[in-house]
C-alpha cells in the first residue's frame, strides 16, 4: 500500500501488526457484517500514521474487499494516511496525534455503564472492561 501509494509510514505499521492481528483475530469481538453493532468491542489506534496496518487488517477481517486497499492515499479513495471514521470498521479518526487515549477512556466508560463494549487501544494503553486477561480494568 505503502509503495504503490509512494506515501506513507511502514515501519509504524510493521511495529503494531502483530497486536492488530491476535486482537482482530483472536480477542475483539466484532462482525464485518455488522461493524456498527453497539454491542461489539471497540479499537483506537492513536498511532495515526499506522493506518497501512490498520486497514490491511480490516480488510483481511472482512470488514471490505481487500481490492479497496489499492485505493490507500488515492484522491479517489476513501482511505487516507490516518485512520479515519468512514472506513467500515474504525470506532475513531486519529488525525489529531495523541488524541485517542481520552477517545477510548470515553468509549470505555461508556460502554461500562452500559454494560457492553471492550475498548482496546495500544500505543501503549488498554483500557478493558470486564471479560478482560490483559491490561487495567476501567
Amino acid at each position: 500500500m505503502v509503495h504503490d501509494a509512494a506515501s506513507g509510514h511502514p515501519g509504524g505499521s510493521l511495529s503494531c501488526m502483530d497486536i492488530l492481528t491476535t486482537l482482530y483475530f483472536d480477542e475483539m469481538r466484532v462482525d464485518p457484517n455488522q461493524p456498527q453493532d453497539p454491542d461489539r468491542d471497540r479499537f483506537v489506534m492513536s498511532k495515526g500514521h499506522c493506518s497501512p496496518a490498520v486497514y490491511s487488517v480490516l480488510a483481511l477481517r472482512g470488514f471490505f474487499p481487500e481490492e479497496d486497499l489499492k485505493m490507500f492515499r488515492s484522491i479517489d479513495g476513501h482511505m487516507s494516511g490516518h485512520v479515519e471514521m468512514h472506513v467500515p470498521g474504525v470506532d475513531m479518526s486519529t488525525g489529531s496525534l495523541g488524541q485517542g487515549i481520552s477517545a477510548a477512556d470515553g468509549m470505555a466508560l461508556g460502554g461500562k455503564y452500559n454494560k457492553k463494549a471492550t475498548v482496546f487501544m495500544p500505543s501503549w494503553a488498554t483500557a478493558r472492561l470486564p471479560r478482560g486477561r490483559y491490561g487495567r480494568r476501567c
